[in-house]
């Protein structure tokens, strides 16, 4: 899935000369967390967080949000491209929600620029995003039930699996694939829009499959 898909298209953006009560209250104002910072021409050249903010103000102008207290913060002298981050990773719209989502990962950064071919930044894509995303991908919106089954590394395990719920008319938003289960093994996860569920289990216990439940073994590899 594309990361246009996903991204927020109205974004927020800042002057490199902005100063960091401008800032902030834009962060509160949009209730976000991430203001990338542009050219006149909306290119791109950095990026501000909440966490800079907090870096860079008092503690207690995040307490207080009067004018006095923004006033205060303004009279500092400090702007946005004193505390930004210059030339920010980003992401194009050829990009994925798994390319951003191992991004994230490997930055531990909560958002990034989308940009075009020119830098221009025509969205933005932060870790609530692609959390919203994954939920839609998944289905995992709509009632249903979560089901594990352990199954040989081969090919035509999932098919055999797919038959079996069209045999029982259920119908699934996803399959999650745990590989490396043990040796020849691995676990298939389908999420199903149903929780009577008894009658397939039973099914592939007869087709030779472990089944399992997955918050039993959630459970049990916390201990």
């Amino acid at each position: 899935m594309f990361i246009s898909r996903f991204m927020t298209k109205d974004v927020v953006t800042l002057d490199r000369e902005s100063d960091i009560a401008e800032a902030r209250k834009l962060m509160i104002r949009c209730r976000i967390r991430h203001i990338p910072v542009t050219r006149s021409d909306n290119t791109l050249i950095g990026i501000v967080s909440n966490r800079d903010m907090r870096s860079a103000m008092p503690s207690k102008y995040f307490h207080d949000h009067g004018i006095k207290e923004m006033e205060s913060a303004r009279a500092m002298g400090v702007s946005v491209q004193d505390i930004m981050t210059k030339d920010p990773i980003s992401v194009s719209l050829s990009s994925t929600i798994q390319d951003a989502l191992l991004l994230i990962e490997k930055t531990r950064v909560g958002a990034f620029p989308v940009v075009d071919e020119n830098l221009k930044v025509v969205g933005i894509v932060s870790d609530r995003d692609l959390l919203n995303a994954f939920i839609n991908v998944l289905g995992i919106k709509e009632p249903g039930a979560l089901l594990g089954i352990v199954v040989d590394e081969k090919i035509e395990e999932m098919e055999r699996i797919i038959h079996a719920l069209i045999a029982e008319n259920i119908t699934f938003g996803s399959i999650l694939v745990y590989r490396n289960w043990s040796p020849g093994k691995r676990a298939v996860f389908p999420y199903l829009f149903t929780k009577n569920v008894v009658n397939l289990k039973q099914k592939l216990r007869n087709m030779g499959y472990d089944i399992l439940d997955p918050v039993e073994w959630y459970v049990h590899q916390q201990r």
